[in-house]
């Protein structure tokens, strides 16, 4: 990585943190709670920047702007609601389990490689 992209990535995420600071109240505490939810789950694209981050602060700078209150705009289960927005992006518990399962899957291979050679 170069220290361009860094510096970069370093202003980009300044931006973003003012933009969620100058939210509603209830608008800010409930994105600091989708952040940890996917910091917990980890979505693969928070790793290359803001993308999905900026996406949800539009969508509460658009609700905020309606007068709506942040549930209004995520449904009371937020926690579904940040499922939803990552169900087709790849999180690190999915990187994990496949190789996990490439793992035993070769293991497998190779025992079942020897008791072929052993004539089993």
């Amino acid at each position: 990585m170069r220290i361009q992209d860094i510096i970069q990535g370093k202003k980009e995420w300044r931006a973003h943190v003012a933009r969620v600071k100058r939210l509603p109240q209830d608008y800010q505490i409930v994105y600091k709670e989708i952040q940890k939810y996917f910091f917990k789950v980890g979505p693969v694209e928070l790793t290359e920047g803001t993308g999905l981050l900026s996406g949800i602060v539009d969508l509460f700078e658009e609700g905020a702007a309606l007068g709506k209150g942040v549930l209004d705009v995520t449904g009371s289960d937020v926690a579904a609601f940040c499922d939803e927005l990552i169900k087709d992006s790849k999180t690190y518990a999915d990187i994990y389990q496949d190789s996990v399962n490439q793992e035993v899957s070769k293991a497998m291979k190779k025992v079942t490689d020897k008791k072929k050679e052993k004539g089993g």
